[in-house]
């Protein structure tokens, strides 16, 4: 069962180490693969290479054609505010890019597409207490970012809809794992400067804005929950959220890095304002019940993890 991932950062390989492992081809497409990366996630696993940028709809079409996926799983994008410099082609490289890996899959025969969402198409303006499931309002967080993931998933559900492929959304939380912050990721980048601080002990100086709180997933485990949504019996249109289903404050972030860096000394500098943090945690009971998935790494079990593996690539 071969599968095309759209993006070779962390999501994507950490998909493809599970597939890997379960004898199945991957192939990756991507604007710019690097193979050291690749070859250090998945360790020295076999895998295929396409080079392409998301808008090229041929490209996506002859990778397509040539590996004949099964399975597509899309995770190639712009994260966060890089989405934002500037906005059209930000929307021009996550939605008409989206529209056409879509297409692709269409005209190749495809029969399941998994889509790589985010929390951030839940409108967290209205939280309640509680947590998020499934069903709760997609209205995004008023930014572009958040505005191309809500679209994206509306026009996947049209074409899911229209030509009858078997859709999945898997929507987590901060992901977090080793290099995370190539694609634009800015909780990505916090963690990384956390872990550099660690490794270094020099002190570490946090805007506000990135001392805020969240709930985390930890790459390895939502490669778990992707794969494992790539194998169930299913029809229509099928979504699970991907935490580690509680929020997880700045100092006990912090505090998880020491445990494996006990150098690591950092301040966050004050706030001028309001500095909005997450306080209702997704509701990973979906994917429990459906694909008998919860994460395997406490938050500081993963930050052991992704040392090691930083220690291994660096050859610190």
């Amino acid at each position: 069962m071969t599968s095309l991932i759209t993006g070779a950062g962390l999501v994507g390989t950490s998909y493809a180490r599970e597939a890997i492992a379960q004898g199945d081809p991957v192939v990756f497409y991507d604007v710019r693969p690097d193979a050291n990366y690749i070859n250090v996630k998945l360790d020295g696993g076999p895998y295929e290479t396409a080079q392409g940028d998301l808008r090229d709809l041929p490209a996506l079409v002859t990778a397509m054609h040539r590996h004949q996926p099964e399975i597509v799983v899309h995770t190639a994008g712009l994260i966060g505010n890089s989405v934002s410099s500037p906005v059209y082609t930000g929307m021009q490289i996550n939605v008409q890019g989206t529209i056409n890996v879509l297409e692709a899959a269409r005209l190749t025969g495809v029969k399941r597409f998994i889509h790589v969402s985010t929390y951030g198409v839940y409108d967290r303006r209205s939280e309640a207490g509680g947590t998020i499931p499934e069903n709760y309002p997609r209205a995004g967080e008023g930014n572009p970012y958040s505005a191309s993931k809500v679209a994206n998933e509306h026009i996947a559900e049209a074409y899911a809809t229209y030509y009858g492929f078997e859709l999945v959304f898997v929507r987590p939380s901060n992901v977090f794992g080793y290099n995370h912050f190539r694609g634009g990721s800015g909780g990505g980048m916090t963690v990384h400067s956390l872990v550099e601080a660690g490794f270094t002990g020099e002190p570490l100086v946090v805007p506000a804005i990135r001392g805020r709180a969240f709930e985390y997933v930890y790459g390895k485990d939502l490669g778990r929950l992707i794969r494992r949504a790539a194998g169930i019996p299913l029809s229509g249109v099928t979504a699970f959220n991907g935490g580690n289903g509680f929020i997880t404050t700045f100092e006990e972030l912090a505090d998880a890095v020491r445990t494996v860096l006990p150098d690591l000394k950092v301040t966050v500098t004050p706030a001028e304002g309001p500095v909005p943090s997450a306080t209702t945690p997704l509701d990973i009971s979906n994917a429990k019940a459906l694909l008998d998935w919860q994460p395997e790494y406490s938050v500081p079990e993963a930050f052991a993890d992704y040392v090691a593996e930083m220690r291994r690539a660096e050859g610190r």
